[in-house]
């Protein structure tokens, strides 16, 4: 994954940093999430801010290879 520098409001990073420091991760980290999370919530605007994250922690799990198959039968 390419990296680049961009300028960010001081009072973005700070609040991220503390974020971050709670949820284990780390302050870029905290700021991509937020990113994704916008993006979703963007392209999206019916679905409530629960349900999409509900599908980050399912995406998450799914590449982790800790979902299981569901039987319809």
């Amino acid at each position: 994954m390419a990296t680049t520098s961009i300028r960010l409001d001081r009072d973005l990073i700070d609040k991220a940093t503390i974020i971050a420091k709670a949820l284990n991760r780390t302050p870029p980290k905290q700021i991509e999430h937020w990113a994704k999370i916008g993006e979703i919530m963007e392209d999206n605007p019916d679905l409530p801010y629960e349900f999409v994250r509900q599908v980050v922690v399912a995406e998450a799990e799914r590449e982790a290879g800790k979902l299981e198959s569901y039987d319809f039968g």
